[in-house]
């Protein structure tokens, strides 16, 4: 993975990360030595968001089917919220 440093970043600007992502999918944007930041591609991004949402789904269709679910009127879950706190 290529790593920019914060300097190069202020001094480069956005160029410095285009060059980055020619060679690589992501650039690591580094401050004072330790890793901080991702950039990347917006595609690549929105591919990561969606493979998210896949992955709450079936989380929650395996919560639905292992029947951890309440059913509950709006008062009585607000209670329940109220009662964890």
């Amino acid at each position: 993975m290529n790593t920019l440093t914060a300097n190069e970043l202020k001094t480069r600007g956005v160029s410095a990360v285009e060059e980055g992502l020619k060679h690589d999918d992501e650039v690591v944007i580094s401050v004072r030595g330790q890793h901080r930041y991702v950039v990347m591609d917006i595609d690549k991004y929105n591919h990561l968001r969606e493979l998210e949402l896949v992955a709450a789904i079936a989380e929650t269709r395996a919560d639905y089917a292992a029947g951890r679910y309440a059913t509950e009127t709006v008062a009585e879950h607000m209670q329940r919220l109220k009662n964890n706190d």
